[in-house]
Protein backbone atom coordinates (compact mmCIF):
# COMPACT_ATOMS: atom_id res chain seq x y z
CA UNK A 1 0.00 0.00 0.00
CA UNK A 2 2.85 2.42 0.80
CA UNK A 3 3.72 2.81 -2.90
CA UNK A 4 0.14 3.88 -3.68
CA UNK A 5 -1.02 5.99 -0.75
CA UNK A 6 0.21 9.59 -0.82
CA UNK A 7 -2.38 11.33 1.39
CA UNK A 8 -3.57 10.34 4.87
CA UNK A 9 -6.79 11.95 6.10
CA UNK A 10 -7.76 11.81 9.78
CA UNK A 11 -10.90 12.51 11.70
CA UNK A 12 -10.11 14.60 14.81
CA UNK A 13 -12.52 13.94 17.70
CA UNK A 14 -12.44 10.37 19.06
CA UNK A 15 -9.57 9.58 16.68
CA UNK A 16 -6.61 11.76 17.62
CA UNK A 17 -8.12 14.17 20.14
CA UNK A 18 -9.51 12.36 23.21
CA UNK A 19 -12.96 13.90 23.12
CA UNK A 20 -14.49 11.99 26.04
CA UNK A 21 -11.69 12.84 28.47
CA UNK A 22 -11.48 16.49 27.44
CA UNK A 23 -15.25 16.83 27.47
CA UNK A 24 -15.50 15.41 30.98
CA UNK A 25 -12.88 17.85 32.26
CA UNK A 26 -14.75 20.71 30.56
CA UNK A 27 -18.05 19.83 32.25
CA UNK A 28 -16.27 19.52 35.59
CA UNK A 29 -14.92 23.05 35.11
CA UNK A 30 -18.09 24.77 33.89
CA UNK A 31 -20.34 23.08 36.47
CA UNK A 32 -18.04 24.33 39.22
CA UNK A 33 -17.89 27.84 37.75
CA UNK A 34 -21.70 28.00 37.51
CA UNK A 35 -22.56 26.15 40.74
CA UNK A 36 -24.41 23.31 38.99
CA UNK A 37 -24.98 20.69 41.66
CA UNK A 38 -24.67 17.40 39.80
CA UNK A 39 -22.37 14.42 40.27
CA UNK A 40 -20.09 14.44 37.23
CA UNK A 41 -19.96 10.71 36.48
CA UNK A 42 -23.74 10.40 36.78
CA UNK A 43 -24.14 13.30 34.37
CA UNK A 44 -21.64 11.91 31.85
CA UNK A 45 -23.25 8.47 31.90
CA UNK A 46 -26.53 10.05 30.80
CA UNK A 47 -25.08 12.78 28.59
CA UNK A 48 -22.67 10.79 26.41
CA UNK A 49 -25.25 8.60 24.60
CA UNK A 50 -27.55 11.60 24.23
CA UNK A 51 -24.70 13.58 22.69
CA UNK A 52 -23.86 10.77 20.25
CA UNK A 53 -27.48 10.62 19.14
CA UNK A 54 -27.61 14.40 18.62
CA UNK A 55 -24.48 14.21 16.47
CA UNK A 56 -26.14 11.51 14.38
CA UNK A 57 -29.16 13.79 13.93
CA UNK A 58 -26.80 16.66 13.06
CA UNK A 59 -25.03 14.57 10.41
CA UNK A 60 -28.44 13.73 8.96
CA UNK A 61 -29.41 17.45 8.85
CA UNK A 62 -32.26 16.81 11.30
CA UNK A 63 -31.07 19.29 13.93
CA UNK A 64 -29.14 22.56 13.66
CA UNK A 65 -25.96 23.45 15.53
CA UNK A 66 -27.88 25.57 18.13
CA UNK A 67 -30.43 22.75 18.59
CA UNK A 68 -27.62 20.25 19.16
CA UNK A 69 -25.82 22.44 21.69
CA UNK A 70 -28.97 23.17 23.67
CA UNK A 71 -30.80 19.87 23.26
CA UNK A 72 -28.06 17.54 24.46
CA UNK A 73 -27.80 19.46 27.75
CA UNK A 74 -31.54 19.93 28.19
CA UNK A 75 -32.24 16.23 27.61
CA UNK A 76 -29.48 15.16 30.00
CA UNK A 77 -30.69 17.44 32.79
CA UNK A 78 -34.28 16.31 32.23
CA UNK A 79 -33.28 12.65 32.40
CA UNK A 80 -31.48 13.35 35.68
CA UNK A 81 -34.55 15.27 36.91
CA UNK A 82 -32.35 18.30 37.51
CA UNK A 83 -34.09 21.66 37.10
CA UNK A 84 -31.88 24.05 35.15
CA UNK A 85 -33.33 27.23 33.65
CA UNK A 86 -33.16 27.71 29.88
CA UNK A 87 -30.94 30.80 30.21
CA UNK A 88 -28.42 28.75 32.17
CA UNK A 89 -28.54 25.89 29.67
CA UNK A 90 -27.79 28.33 26.85
CA UNK A 91 -24.97 29.83 28.93
CA UNK A 92 -23.53 26.40 29.70
CA UNK A 93 -23.68 25.41 26.02
CA UNK A 94 -21.56 28.45 25.12
CA UNK A 95 -19.22 27.97 28.09
CA UNK A 96 -18.69 24.36 27.08
CA UNK A 97 -17.47 25.34 23.60
CA UNK A 98 -15.37 28.16 25.06
CA UNK A 99 -13.51 25.92 27.52
CA UNK A 100 -13.44 22.63 25.61
CA UNK A 101 -10.39 23.49 23.53
CA UNK A 102 -8.40 24.49 26.63
CA UNK A 103 -7.90 20.79 27.40
CA UNK A 104 -5.48 18.92 25.21
CA UNK A 105 -5.50 15.19 25.93
CA UNK A 106 -4.76 13.07 22.87
CA UNK A 107 -5.09 9.33 22.35
CA UNK A 108 -1.98 7.41 23.31
CA UNK A 109 0.49 7.35 20.44
CA UNK A 110 -0.88 10.37 18.54
CA UNK A 111 2.36 12.35 18.36
CA UNK A 112 4.43 9.24 17.69
CA UNK A 113 2.17 8.24 14.80
CA UNK A 114 2.08 11.71 13.25
CA UNK A 115 5.86 12.05 13.51
CA UNK A 116 6.24 8.67 11.83
CA UNK A 117 3.87 9.62 9.00
CA UNK A 118 5.06 13.18 8.31
CA UNK A 119 7.57 13.26 5.51
CA UNK A 120 6.24 9.97 4.15
CA UNK A 121 2.72 11.23 3.37
CA UNK A 122 0.79 14.48 3.24
CA UNK A 123 -1.50 14.62 6.27
CA UNK A 124 -4.98 16.18 6.42
CA UNK A 125 -8.02 16.50 8.69
CA UNK A 126 -11.70 16.02 7.79
CA UNK A 127 -14.02 16.82 10.70
CA UNK A 128 -17.70 17.38 11.38
CA UNK A 129 -16.78 19.42 14.45
CA UNK A 130 -17.49 23.13 14.73
CA UNK A 131 -14.85 25.26 13.01
CA UNK A 132 -14.33 27.65 15.92
CA UNK A 133 -13.42 24.78 18.24
CA UNK A 134 -11.48 22.41 15.99
CA UNK A 135 -8.63 24.76 15.11
CA UNK A 136 -8.15 25.66 18.78
CA UNK A 137 -8.08 21.98 19.77
CA UNK A 138 -5.29 21.22 17.32
CA UNK A 139 -3.25 24.26 18.33
CA UNK A 140 -3.63 23.62 22.07
CA UNK A 141 -2.64 19.97 21.70
CA UNK A 142 0.33 20.86 19.44
CA UNK A 143 -0.72 18.85 16.40
CA UNK A 144 -1.84 21.58 13.97
CA UNK A 145 1.57 21.79 12.27
CA UNK A 146 1.35 18.18 11.07
CA UNK A 147 -1.58 18.85 8.74
CA UNK A 148 -1.39 20.45 5.32
CA UNK A 149 -5.16 20.98 5.06
CA UNK A 150 -8.12 20.98 7.45
CA UNK A 151 -11.64 20.54 6.10
CA UNK A 152 -14.64 20.96 8.40
CA UNK A 153 -18.30 20.49 7.64
CA UNK A 154 -19.16 24.16 8.07
CA UNK A 155 -16.81 25.05 5.19
CA UNK A 156 -18.64 22.67 2.86
CA UNK A 157 -22.20 22.94 4.14
CA UNK A 158 -22.58 19.17 4.54
CA UNK A 159 -21.28 16.63 7.02
CA UNK A 160 -19.60 13.24 6.79
CA UNK A 161 -20.67 10.77 5.41
CA UNK A 162 -21.93 13.05 2.60
CA UNK A 163 -19.60 12.48 -0.39
CA UNK A 164 -19.35 16.24 -0.96
CA UNK A 165 -17.17 16.79 2.12
CA UNK A 166 -14.73 14.06 1.09
CA UNK A 167 -14.56 15.31 -2.50
CA UNK A 168 -14.07 18.87 -1.23
CA UNK A 169 -11.24 17.74 1.06
CA UNK A 170 -9.58 15.80 -1.75
CA UNK A 171 -9.78 18.83 -4.04
CA UNK A 172 -8.30 21.17 -1.43
CA UNK A 173 -5.51 18.66 -0.76
CA UNK A 174 -4.90 18.19 -4.50
CA UNK A 175 -5.28 14.48 -3.83
CA UNK A 176 -6.81 11.62 -5.78
CA UNK A 177 -9.20 9.29 -3.97
CA UNK A 178 -7.27 6.16 -5.02
CA UNK A 179 -4.08 7.65 -3.51
CA UNK A 180 -5.76 8.55 -0.22
CA UNK A 181 -6.77 6.82 3.01
CA UNK A 182 -9.24 7.96 5.69
CA UNK A 183 -8.73 7.07 9.36
CA UNK A 184 -11.56 7.63 11.83
CA UNK A 185 -13.63 6.22 14.66
CA UNK A 186 -17.09 6.43 13.10
CA UNK A 187 -17.97 3.47 10.92
CA UNK A 188 -20.81 5.41 9.31
CA UNK A 189 -19.35 8.90 8.97
CA UNK A 190 -15.66 8.21 8.37
CA UNK A 191 -15.26 4.71 7.00
CA UNK A 192 -18.38 4.10 4.92
CA UNK A 193 -18.39 7.73 3.79
CA UNK A 194 -14.80 7.66 2.55
CA UNK A 195 -15.17 4.22 1.02
CA UNK A 196 -18.05 5.44 -1.15
CA UNK A 197 -15.83 8.05 -2.84
CA UNK A 198 -13.07 5.52 -3.53
CA UNK A 199 -10.73 6.18 -0.62
CA UNK A 200 -9.02 3.43 1.33
CA UNK A 201 -9.92 3.34 5.05
CA UNK A 202 -8.79 2.28 8.52
CA UNK A 203 -11.38 2.11 11.27
CA UNK A 204 -10.00 3.30 14.63
CA UNK A 205 -12.16 1.25 16.99
CA UNK A 206 -10.55 2.21 20.29
CA UNK A 207 -13.17 0.40 22.38
CA UNK A 208 -13.19 -2.72 20.19
CA UNK A 209 -16.95 -2.37 19.75
CA UNK A 210 -17.34 -3.15 16.05
CA UNK A 211 -16.22 -6.47 14.64
CA UNK A 212 -18.97 -7.13 12.12
CA UNK A 213 -17.43 -5.45 9.10
CA UNK A 214 -14.72 -6.16 6.54
CA UNK A 215 -12.84 -2.85 6.75
CA UNK A 216 -9.31 -2.68 8.12
CA UNK A 217 -9.49 -1.98 11.84
CA UNK A 218 -7.12 -1.03 14.66
CA UNK A 219 -7.72 -0.42 18.35
CA UNK A 220 -4.45 1.48 18.98
CA UNK A 221 -2.98 4.25 16.86
CA UNK A 222 0.44 2.60 16.78
CA UNK A 223 -1.03 -0.25 14.73
CA UNK A 224 -1.81 2.13 11.87
CA UNK A 225 1.86 2.11 10.91
CA UNK A 226 1.57 -1.54 9.88
CA UNK A 227 -1.24 -0.73 7.43
CA UNK A 228 0.67 2.02 5.62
Amino acid sequence: MSTRIKHVFFDLDHTLWDFDKNSGLTFEKIFKLNAIDVELNSFLKVYEPINLNYWKLYREERVTKPQLRYGRLKDAFDQLELVVEDDMIHHLSEAYIEHLSSFNYLFEGTHELLKYLEGKYELHIITNGFSEAQEKKMITSNIRNYFKTVTNSEMVGVKKPNPKIFNFALEVAKAKANESIMIGDSLEADIEGAHKVGMDTIHFDYNNENSNHNYKKVSHLKAIEYHL
